[in-house]
């Protein structure tokens, strides 16, 4: 019966030059993981706008409902940045300007908040009509992230759900900060 109890109140068995925890060295431990929440932090108000509560400083218009970039411990997520605003450009572009558009802006972004291109880990992009235009994109794309390239999806969509009309193409990131 004591061999029985010894061994129920064992967490670990000792193994040659193992650590032994004890069970409420173990259960502090867990409390700890199991308390912990990710910290959010606005670096950016918005993509198409927004100078105030930013790191970032930024010439583009009024703020958005929404954060452009929020870190939460290590990781940066970028909202959709858009292929066009008129505020920065009078045309709309065809999808190599847009998108080159996108990846300077994306670039600003992350730079901006401590990260690189190099940090990028996904990205997604909603195209328009990609069978006439993922050739183009992808020729444009090239070059804007050294190896290992990040992850990369992409939606097809109809010009009139893009939100704005001109717009090709939006970008959304998830990156991270060393």
């Amino acid at each position: 019966m004591n061999r029985r109890k010894l061994l129920k109140s064992l967490t670990l068995l000792p193994l040659a030059g193992a650590a032994v925890i004890t069970p409420g060295e173990a259960n502090a431990q867990n409390k700890k993981k199991n308390q912990w929440t990710p910290k959010k932090q606005v670096v950016r108000k918005s993509n198409s706008g927004g100078n105030t509560n930013t790191s970032v400083p930024t010439p583009l218009g009024p703020a958005a409902v929404l954060s452009g970039c929020v870190r939460s411990g290590h990781l940066l997520f970028v909202s959709g940045i858009g292929g066009w605003y008129p505020e920065r450009r009078p045309e709309a572009g065809d999808i190599k300007v847009q998108i080159k558009s996108i990846l300077d802006t994306l670039k600003e972004v992350l730079d901006g908040a401590g990260s690189s291109m190099a940090n990028a880990l996904k990205v997604h992009m909603t195209v328009v009509e990609p069978n006439k235009n993922i050739a183009a994109l992808n020729e444009a794309y090239r070059g804007y992230f050294p190896d290992p390239a990040p992850v990369r999806s992409y939606t097809g969509t109809s010009a009139d759900l893009m939100g704005r009309e001109g717009v090709l193409v939006q970008l959304d990131c998830i990156a991270y900060v060393d």
